[in-house]
């Protein structure tokens, strides 16, 4: 038996690393409030001896306001525990610019305090003595910092955008997020910036540097920029289902994607996990198989009696609720007919597997 991408773990995970990057939107909170479970979860990972940073693309907001946004939610947290994507697009910028400076900030307060730290100087119009641009999500971004933008980027200084986020997770469904408004400035400019957010390494980088983490584990919701990004840099990675990317996402993940462990939500750093074992067209994980039948269809079933449950050396406490995914990652991981197949069918044999199936949202 080979085993999957996927990873075991006997010990929680919260004991296992010494800082969790936790991506913020999508998974500590989605808009104003705070994902449900998430401040028990994560106040019970620092008992456990974990340290906590708060990792996010968004560059919105200065760490400051981040940190208050979410002790009000309940999360304890302190501004230097706040790593986002300005801090890394102020780092990059600084190393290949003079101290002082003029760099044109497309965005809002949060691109400002990180150039200002790193000594660099933040102008508002596109005046001779610009050089560079930076562009961050702002939901207040208007026509007129777009303009002066286009005009600076025109004239062939260095532009460099925080991410390339499509969207923003809310309350509402995805919003434009960074990387929508980058592209009214391609469009108008045709040129591309450098990005510097996840999942490009610099992000992360920085997040292990300001953090100073020996042991990290980058915690995300979105496979393209969370689980991406930290593969990039060889961190290990948790991937949870509170926001962008879904189950049924996962099962059909390029290998560059795919995170080290899942879970629901944040309550995944304080349980062992278990990895899938893949033998021909079985894989099992736990008190589930899973199977491929005709035409490209994974079949989700119980794995049989107890004694016949595969042994991943995760120990007897280890949670299972997600084991079943698990086995359907190891099974469309390893044969690639099935993970490509535009119209990837999940089907559960008995009627726990398509309660089970319905719950991740893969029925169907």
């Amino acid at each position: 038996m080979a085993h999957t991408n996927l990873q075991t773990s006997p010990d929680p995970l919260s004991r296992c690393y010494d800082v969790a990057l936790l991506d913020l939107d999508g998974v500590v909170y989605i808009g104003p409030d705070a994902v449900r479970g998430a401040s028990e979860a994560l106040a019970t990972a620092r008992e456990q001896g974990m340290r906590l940073a708060f990792v996010t693309n968004n560059a919105a907001r200065p760490p400051t306001a981040i940190a208050e946004h979410l002790t009000r939610l309940g999360i304890a947290a302190e501004p230097d525990e706040v790593i986002t994507s300005s801090h890394a697009a102020a780092h990059y910028l600084a190393d290949r610019l003079s101290p002082g400076a003029a760099v044109l900030v497309v965005g809002t307060v949060g691109l400002d305090e990180a150039l200002v730290e790193r000594g660099l100087r933040p102008v508002y119009t596109a005046s001779d003595d610009v050089a560079a641009v930076v562009q961050g999500y702002s939901p207040d971004l208007n026509w007129k910092q777009l303009a002066e933008g286009a005009v600076a980027i025109r004239r062939g200084v260095p532009w460099v955008a925080t991410n390339l986020d499509p969207t923003v997770p809310s309350s509402r469904g995805p919003l434009p997020g960074n990387g929508s408004l980058v592209a009214s400035l391609r469009l108008a400019t045709g040129l591309d910036p450098v990005s510097t957010g996840k999942p490009d390494p610099t992000m992360h980088r920085e997040a292990v540097q300001r953090s100073h983490a020996q042991r990290p584990i980058v915690v995300g919701d979105r496979l393209d920029t969370d689980i991406e990004g930290a593969n990039m840099v060889g961190c290990a990675s948790l991937l949870v289902l509170t926001g962008v990317s879904t189950a049924r996402d996962l099962l059909s993940v390029s290998e560059n994607l795919r995170p080290a462990f899942v879970s629901r939500d944040v309550s995944g750093l304080l349980v062992a996990h278990r990895a899938p074992e893949v033998d021909g067209a079985r894989a099992r994980c736990g008190a589930w198989r899973a199977e491929r039948t005709g035409k490209g269809e994974l079949r989700l079933a119980p794995a049989g009696e107890a004694g016949d449950e595969a042994d991943d050396g995760a120990g007897d406490d280890v949670a299972d609720d997600l084991d079943g995914l698990r086995a359907l990652c190891g099974l469309a991981w390893h044969h690639p007919k099935v993970r490509t197949s535009d119209a990837l069918r999940v089907t559960g044999q008995d009627e726990p597997a398509q309660r089970s199936l319905a719950a991740l949202g893969l029925s169907g």
